[in-house]
């Protein structure tokens, strides 16, 4: 053993291994000056792309890969709870309990304590506990907080009016509201009004996204096997254009479209 790490006692082990990642981030926040200096804000852009690197690992069926995001994703979350002890927020020990409370009023026939109900009456009733004075006053969408991930919110909107009837009955009503949008996107680009058509775009995104819900597609999954695709697809351009002594970057657009045809032919 070193000299330098003679002079540190070792990571406390305790018996529960989710509380050794709480006890690791404590290390770590100890003796490391750029782990202490996180904050929740600072580390939201990390928890959110563990979180996405999470469900990467399950699309591509990747038992080790899953096992060590979740493992990235864990230290992510304890840092939070360490932080928020600091803080004298909360404890571990009250997320636990506030999780455990949750699922026992939300599945009360596992409990004993009366007979399954449904998800949205269950919902309902802890959206009015929350506020019960303004319960009647407020707006169907006021629950939704923004969060970072636009299609997933984009999404949470439109299942939300669609409780109230505010919805196409069938896939092809949204497609044909796609098709609507695409025009006036098009419109747009013939016009030097740069905030018009960022908002004709926004509106089409938005469009797509309540057509893959219809479509019972989930848009966020969809557009990550999109990536990996391109991804996919682009490695295989460059592989191609080595064979044929094409330099990618000096190449004009129709000789990459006609390799990109030949990777799409070798994948099919």
């Amino acid at each position: 053993m070193s000299d330098s790490q003679a002079d540190f006692p070792p990571i406390p082990h305790p018996e529960g291994a989710l509380d050794r990642a709480l006890a690791l981030v404590e290390f770590l926040r100890e003796r490391c000056p750029w782990d202490a200096a996180q904050t929740p804000h600072s580390l939201r852009r990390f928890l959110l792309e563990e979180a996405h690197e999470v469900v990467d690992a399950i699309e591509r069926n990747d038992p080790r890969g899953l096992r060590d995001e979740l493992g990235d994703l864990l230290l992510n979350l304890a840092f939070q709870v360490v932080i928020a002890e600091e803080k004298g927020d909360f404890t571990r020990q009250q997320v636990v309990a506030s999780l455990e409370e949750k699922m026992r009023r939300r599945h009360p026939h596992l409990y004993g304590d009366g007979a399954a109900r449904s998800w949205e009456e269950i919902k309902a009733e802890e959206r009015a506990a929350r506020q019960p004075a303004e319960a009647s006053e407020k707006g169907l969408l006021e629950d939704i907080a923004p969060g970072p991930d636009p299609l997933r919110q984009a999404e949470r909107l439109q299942a939300q009016v669609a409780r109230v009837g505010f919805d196409w009955p069938e896939p092809r009503g949204a497609w044909k509201k796609v098709r609507e949008e695409i025009d006036e996107v098009g419109a747009e680009l013939d016009t030097a009004n740069a905030a018009a058509l960022e908002d004709e775009i926004g509106d089409l995104l938005f469009s797509v996204v309540n057509l893959a819900r219809l479509a019972q597609v989930d848009a966020p999954t969809a557009l990550a096997r999109a990536n990996r695709k391109f991804r996919r697809r682009f490695a295989a351009l460059e592989r191609l254009a080595r064979e044929r002594g094409v330099v990618v970057g000096q190449a004009g657009l129709q000789e990459l479209d006609t390799l990109w045809d030949d990777a799409k032919r070798e994948e099919q």
